[in-house]
C-alpha cells in the first residue's frame, strides 16, 4: 500500500518518544552537567539545521527563548562554506540538529564553533556521523530506521530532546515539574496518532486542494513551517507558511472564498492571538482546518483535528504536528501519490 513506511513510522511515535525519554534522560543529565561547567561563558545560542531540523530549530528559539532566557539564533551555513568567513561563536553555545548528521553545511558551523573554544552539540540519529563526530556532547534520538523520505518520527524525537535539555537547564524550582510534564508526552502523541481514521476520512475533502497556508505563532511558529513542509514533500501543493501577525502585513490579501488555511492554536499565550486571526479568515469565506485543544477554535473549523486536553503550550508542538502528518499521508493517497517516494527527493540530502 502506497505510504506503508510512512504509516508505520508515524505509528511508531508514541514508543519511540518513551524509549528517548527512559534511555535518554540520563545522557541528557550528563550533557547539561558538561555545560554547566562552562555555562558562565555562554550568552547566546546557535543552531545549524536544514529541512525537517530546521522546523526543529524554529521550536528551539521559542523553547530556550522562553524557558531558558537564552537568545537563540539560526546558523547562516553558507557564511561557512560559500563565503568562509564564519561569524564570532566563541560566546555561544552551537547545536547542529540533523536526522543524518551527514549534510556538510550543518557540520561545519558545529566544528567551528568548537575550534573556537565554544561547547558543541550534536542532535543526531547517527551517533557515528561526522557531525556527531564534530561535536563535544552527542545526544542520539534512537529513533531507529526511518525508510520514509518525510521525517516524523525523528523530527518529533528531536523537539522532545530539546525539550529534555531544556528542562534539565532549568532553575531547580522549575525542573521537576516540566519533567513530570515531559513523561506524559508518549501518551498525549499516542491520543493523536488514533485521529488516522478520522483523518483519513476527512481528507477525500480536498483531492483537488493544489495550496494552502499554514500559521501558527509562538512555541507552534515551526509546526506550520513543518506541516507545510510534509504537505509538499507529500503531495506535491504550495503550501506556505506564516505567523498570524506576519500573515497581516501584505499576505491575507489572497485569502477568498474557499481559500484553505490550516491554523495550529492549541491553549497558552498564542491562543488569544489565533482565534482573532482565525476569525476574520472564516468571515472572508476561508476553508479552515484547526488544530487546537479548544472548543472555541475548534468550532471556527470545516476540518476540526483535535488536540488531547491538558498539553502545556511548550510541549504542544510534540502532539500537534502528527495531525499534519496524517493529513499529508491520507491526502497522498487519495491523491493517488506515494508518500513514501516523492519524486526528486532522496532521504539523506548534501548540501554544502
Amino acid at each position: 500500500m502506497a505510504g506503508e513506511h510512512l504509516s508505520r513510522e508515524i505509528a511508531e511515535q508514541p514508543e519511540v518518544l518513551a524509549r528517548l525519554l527512559n534511555a535518554g534522560e540520563p545522557r541528557i543529565r550528563e550533557i547539561a552537567a558538561g555545560l554547566a561547567k562552562r555555562w558562565g561563558d555562554v550568552a547566546f545560542m546557535v543552531i545549524a539545521a536544514r529541512g525537517t531540523s530546521d522546523n526543529a530549530a524554529r521550536y528551539a528559539q521559542y523553547l530556550f527563548g522562553a524557558s531558558n532566557r537564552l537568545s537563540v539564533a539560526l546558523a547562516t551555513p553558507s557564511l561557512f562554506t560559500l563565503y568562509e568567513s564564519p561569524p564570532d561563536l566563541s560566546r555561544s553555545f552551537t547545536v547542529g540538529i540533523s536526522q543524518s548528521g551527514a549534510s556538510p553545511d550543518i557540520v561545519a558551523p558545529v566544528k567551528e564553533a568548537r575550534r573556537q573554544g565554544a561547547p558543541t552539540l550534536a542532535i543526531t540519529n547517527e551517533p557515528d556521523s561526522p557531525l556527531a563526530l564534530a561535536a563535544d556532547f552527542v545526544l542520539p534520538l534512537n529513533a531507529g530506521s526511518e525508510r520514509s523520505v518525510a521525517a516524523t518520527k525523528t523530527y518529533t524525537a528531536q523537539l522532545l530532546a530539546m525539550a529534555m535539555l531544556s528542562a534539565s537547564l532549568a532553575r531547580p524550582e522549575e525542573a521537576d515539574r516540566r519533567w513530570r510534564e515531559l513523561s506524559m508526552v508518549p501518551r498525549w502523541v499516542a491520543e493523536t496518532v488514533g485521529l488516522a481514521g478520522q483523518i483519513g476520512q476527512q481528507a477525500e475533502r480536498f483531492r483537488y486542494l493544489d495550496r494552502l497556508v499554514t500559521s501558527g505563532r509562538g512555541y507552534c511558529y515551526g509546526t506550520a513551517f513543518e506541516a507545510a513542509l510534509k504537505l509538499k514533500e507529500t503531495c506535491y501543493l504550495l503550501a506556505e507558511p506564516h505567523a498570524s501577525a506576519d500573515f497581516l502585513h501584505g499576505p491575507v490579501a489572497i485569502i477568498e472564498s474557499g481559500f484553505p488555511a490550516l491554523l495550529v492554536a492549541p491553549t497558552g499565550a498564542a491562543f488569544p492571538d489565533m482565534v482573532a486571526f482565525a476569525r476574520p479568515l472564516g468571515e472572508r469565506g476561508a476553508e479552515l482546518l484547526v488544530v487546537s485543544d479548544s472548543d472555541e477554535a475548534l468550532g471556527l473549523a470545516r476540518t476540526p483535528l483535535r488536540l488531547p486536553a491538558g498539553v502545556p503550550e511548550w510541549l504542544a508542538p510534540i502532539p500537534a504536528i502528527v495531525p499534519c502528518q496524517l493529513l499529508a499521508l491520507s491526502l497522498a493517497r487519495v491523491k493517488g501519490l506515494d508518500p513514501d517516494r516523492p519524486r526528486g527527493l532522496s532521504k539523506v540530502t548534501l548540501t554544502y
